[in-house]
């Protein structure tokens, strides 16, 4: 078909747009191979906003794992050796998503930001030095429930723009959000200090 675009409709359909010029998508492809999963279909202005936007989830997830890494270590007595165990899984989870994210934004042909100097000031967490049980326990959900804030937003900017990015950002804020209920659960049975 030489058309751009066909106009396709059924009965109780709405009128959708399909593509029908193979050729020129396979020419385009073939144009462009070594742009990967980047497409002309992507704007660059709302790519690199993207990816500037993973870049923050990025510094806020190596900063959580970093609180946590250090909660980890940090906990002493018995009430703490559960808790401590909780910490470290929290903190792998955090890295696998700091991980994903990363991947994501080499997909859309950026550089993952990973320069030590700036992520606590590019993190939406706060990275926290407590000393007391229960003092970890409300940085790190206190941190959660930002890390929720902080996703809703992204995914509400990034809208249906960019599928990939957000069906990521909703699987991390499902797990943010187990996160911090565990922390509300371990939370109550820590006495108050």
């Amino acid at each position: 078909m030489n058309a751009n675009l066909e106009r396709k409709t059924g009965p109780g359909a709405q009128d959708k747009a399909y593509l029908s010029d193979l050729e020129s998508l396979r020419k385009r492809a073939r144009e462009q191979i070594m742009k990967g999963a980047v497409t002309p279909s992507f704007p660059e202005a709302d790519r690199k906003a993207i990816a500037e936007l993973l870049n923050t989830a990025l510094a806020t997830e190596i900063v959580c794992v970093l609180r946590y890494k250090r909660h980890y270590f940090a906990t002493h007595g018995i009430r703490a050796k559960f808790v401590s165990q909780e910490f470290l899984e929290h903190a792998n989870e955090e890295q696998a998503h700091a991980d994903q994210i990363a991947a994501r934004i080499v997909q859309l042909g950026e550089d993952p930001d990973l320069n030590p100097a700036t992520l606590l000031s590019r993190s939406h967490a706060e990275y926290d030095e407590s000393t007391t049980l229960r003092g970890m326990l409300e940085a790190d959900l206190i941190a959660e429930r930002i890390a929720i804030e902080s996703y809703r937003e992204m995914i509400n900017f990034i809208g249906p723009r960019d599928p990939t990015s957000r069906r990521l950002l909703e699987s991390i804020l499902a797990q943010e959000e187990e996160h911090a209920e565990d922390l509300v659960d371990l939370l109550e049975d820590v006495p108050k200090e």
